[in-house]
């Protein structure tokens, strides 16, 4: 479950979804590795500001619901999980590296995306607009809104 993370000076709920694929979408997965990925971003957690709420595997690509902080670019969280999986991986299951010739896990991409703890970006957009006005107005509009579409 996701927090607010209190600094010095700021307070932050920063959610991302990040899609890594394996190289060449190999189908690498199976429980030994999904397992392994799991314990090692249980260690990254303990290590970096970065808390993994959900990962979910597949064949040949893995999701996972990060939380983190605003000192850790979206570049620089896939840089630290995907070096030290793919490092943690080979060393726990040396199997895979033969799978994937060339010595690399992931795939250079991968995806990335925001999450938004109280809406989606329709709301906040229209939150965002009506700032300043006053409550009732803003109900009024928003009603008349959800009229019209």
């Amino acid at each position: 479950m996701s927090q607010f993370i209190h600094k010095s000076h700021n307070v932050t709920v920063l959610l991302y979804h990040i899609v890594f694929p394996a190289k060449y979408r190999r189908a690498v997965s199976s429980v030994t590795v999904d397992t392994t990925i799991k314990e090692i971003c249980l260690e990254i957690s303990k290590r970096y500001e970065i808390t993994f709420l959900e990962i979910g595997t597949d064949k040949d690509h893995i999701h996972f619901l990060i939380q983190s902080v605003p000192m850790y670019p979206v570049k620089k969280i896939v840089q630290i999980v995907k070096s030290i999986t793919a490092k943690e991986v080979f060393k726990s299951c040396p199997e895979v590296k033969q799978q994937l010739w060339g010595g690399e896990f992931w795939s250079d991409g991968y995806y990335a995306s925001t999450v938004g703890l109280h809406g989606n970006e329709h709301t906040i957009q229209n939150y965002v607009k009506n700032q300043g006005k006053p409550r009732e107005e803003y109900l009024q509009l928003h009603t008349q809104q959800l009229v019209l579409i």
